[in-house]
């Protein structure tokens, strides 16, 4: 049985670490840098770094912080946000990633997902998905019960809904060379309510590549029901991490209590 991972995510908006409640509400959590340093020195199996206002504000992600960053960890550094075509992966990759995450690009140019694929391979290439619950009375929902229907797929920072399944455009990023789906629940996000379960474990269902479930974290039990009835490789949290209500040390060893294998 492989391992599970727990990631922090660095949210970074001009130039900081942010943190909000469903893509709103964003505050200040901190220098990007020195987050990082702390993360690796608490046994993070990895380190996801997303410039969440770069495909919206149609600007380039800055370099010289993922190089800053990428300089005082000895851990897997993915780095998302901005990101369209090879020569944006590349430079990221030069900068110091060891993958790079896709979310508006894979959408917009999914072409990019099998170039970057052929290129780097597929265990440098992440899909983020960022999925909002359909409920009855939305325009595109089927359900006439008032129970959810499924999940639109979201780009440009959760701002534009793309009309598209989320379960069906993760089969599909994953055929097209995806190696690993991030994937996001804008309803869960901020809330430390718990993942939402279903819509992770429906991903994982579709697909054989690894699942990183991500929005919602608040208690130990999060991480262990996201794991166990989710299906997910991997654990994503922000917040509570940033403000140091947990560290990654102390969510490994409630995990391992658990029977969770974790590194």
């Amino acid at each position: 049985m492989l391992a599970k991972r727990i990631i922090p995510c660095l949210d970074v908006d001009g130039g900081r670490v942010v943190k909000g409640i469903r893509f709103l509400s964003l505050v200040d959590a901190g220098d990007p840098v020195e987050q990082a340093k702390r993360y690796d020195a608490e046994g993070a199996d990895e380190l996801t770094f997303l410039d969440i206002t770069a495909s919206s504000d149609r600007r380039a992600i800055v370099s010289e912080l993922v190089r800053r960053v990428a300089d005082e960890v000895f851990i897997p550094f993915n780095v998302g946000g901005g990101l369209g075509t090879l020569e944006d992966i590349h430079a990221v990759l030069r900068a110091g990633a060891d993958k790079v995450t896709l979310n508006t690009a894979a959408v917009e140019h999914p072409e990019v997902i099998c170039a970057g694929a052929e290129t780097f391979g597929s265990q440098c290439m992440v899909v983020a998905i960022d999925a909002r619950r359909r409920v009855t009375g939305d325009s595109s929902s089927s359900s006439s019960n008032g129970a959810a229907s499924g999940w639109d797929v979201f780009t440009h920072g959760g701002r534009r809904n793309t009309g598209l399944d989320a379960v069906e455009w993760a089969a599909r990023a994953e055929q097209l060379g995806a190696g690993e789906i991030l994937l996001t629940s804008m309803d869960a996000d901020g809330t430390r309510d718990g993942f939402d379960l279903e819509l992770t474990r429906a991903v994982a269902d579709a697909v054989r590549v690894p699942v990183i479930a991500s929005g919602g974290a608040g208690r130990l039990e999060h991480f262990y029901d996201a794991l166990t009835v989710g299906r997910a490789s991997a654990v994503l949290a922000a917040s509570l991490f940033h403000f140091g209500e947990y560290k990654v040390s102390e969510v490994k060893q409630y995990l391992r209590g658990r029977g969770v294998v974790v590194r």
